[in-house]
């Protein structure tokens, strides 16, 4: 099977199902494994999707997503030229576990699917704690963005044995004000910025905020960077952001 696809998350999906020999494409931002996608042609930035590049391909199946916004547009523009495509869109920790396990399908490896999920709950146990510390998720800083009750975010937060403040709130994600920071009183901060390098995180935007100096987590200098590419791509590397998630927990319930 031919296949190209539009998203990290998803490509990083093929290659752990060990089906990276099926991919003949890939979007501009995918960039693991890096041994597998600098092998393969680019059909574009994740907004910006090239249809006629894809369509030169000859794909049998094109991944692509509904997670980015705006991505239905790019969805749209595939399927006019009439090729199979499918765009999860993730909400939670099972509904990744269930993308997996449909691409997993798709691709004929229905039993690697099945073993890529339980490989994935294995490694992420839930841990209890009698007072779970606040942790809270930064999408962007200006204005600050976090996810919501309808985020993966929340359930990982949840599994290493934290709660996420604003995880009562019936959102994917949203944006908040100074004063409701202070009312969320996060012990955490974590910065995981969408679209924006690693080494580019700043600990100093947030350490600055005149609004957010009482807080508990600038009080005790909480404030963390995690690639976005461990919490933000509904994919096998959540596994990675549970474990930073968890070491920052660890690191203040002692």
């Amino acid at each position: 099977m031919r296949i190209v696809s539009l998203t990290c998350s998803n490509t990083e999906i093929v290659c752990a199902l060990g089906a990276h020999e099926q991919l003949v494409g890939v979007d501009d931002h995918s960039d693991f494994p890096v041994d597998v996608v600098n092998a393969l042609p680019r059909v574009g930035p994740d907004l910006q999707i090239d249809p006629d590049k894809v369509a030169a391909l000859k794909p049998d199946l094109v991944l692509a997503s509904l997670t980015v916004p705006g991505h239905e547009k790019v969805v749209a523009s595939i399927e006019a030229r009439g090729l199979p495509t499918i765009a999860p869109a993730p909400e939670r920790l099972e509904d990744v576990f269930s993308d997996i396990r449909e691409i997993a399908r798709l691709l004929g490896v229905e039993g690697r699917g099945e073993a890529l999920v339980a490989k994935m709950k294995a490694a992420m146990p839930k841990v209890e704690r009698a007072a779970p510390p606040r942790i809270l998720v930064e999408w962007w800083p200006k204005p600050v963005i976090v996810p919501g009750q309808r985020s993966w975010v929340t359930d990982l937060i949840e599994l290493a044995g934290g709660t996420n403040p604003a995880g009562d709130w019936p959102v994917l994600s949203t944006p908040i004000t100074d004063e409701q920071a202070q009312e969320l009183r996060p012990d955490a901060a974590v910065i995981s910025w969408c679209g924006v390098p690693f080494e580019k995180y700043r600990r100093d935007v947030v350490q600055r905020r005149p609004a957010w100096q009482a807080l508990p987590a600038l009080q005790a200098d909480q404030i963390h960077n995690v690639p976005e590419a461990y919490l933000g791509r509904p994919g096998p590397r959540l596994v990675d952001g549970y474990r930073a998630l968890r070491a920052i927990v660890d690191g203040i319930s002692g």
